[in-house]
């Protein structure tokens, strides 16, 4: 229902945040993990994988795709390459490039 100029929006309206007139998707949120080396990356992903399970019962996470990946492989395979991990997948060895929901399909 389109807003009317004048009259305040209800219980009843929707509302819809300016920012997604222009964005209907949230855009994806990507970790770019440095300094600390493979062992401390791994922690550091272990790490966002139980706060993503503090998150599982929203729908943040299916609406929001988190992924997370060291510099080294950015830099040695290119962003794009399948070398990002996503935050909320059980399968902790899943990589998918940066493009993709991290979602697995059923």
């Amino acid at each position: 229902m389109p807003a009317v100029p004048g009259r305040r929006p209800t219980l009843q309206d929707p509302v819809l945040e300016e920012w997604r007139r222009r964005y209907p998707l949230f855009p994806r949120v990507l970790f770019v993990l440095d300094g600390t080396g493979p062992a401390g990356a791994e922690n550091r992903i272990s790490a966002l994988h139980a706060g993503a399970g503090l998150l599982a019962p929203s729908r943040f996470l299916h609406d929001v795709p988190i992924l997370a990946a060291p510099l080294a492989n950015l830099l040695h395979h290119g962003p794009s390459a399948p070398v990002w991990r996503p935050v909320h997948d059980p399968d902790p060895d899943q990589r998918v490039p940066w493009t993709g929901s991290g979602h697995r399909q059923t």
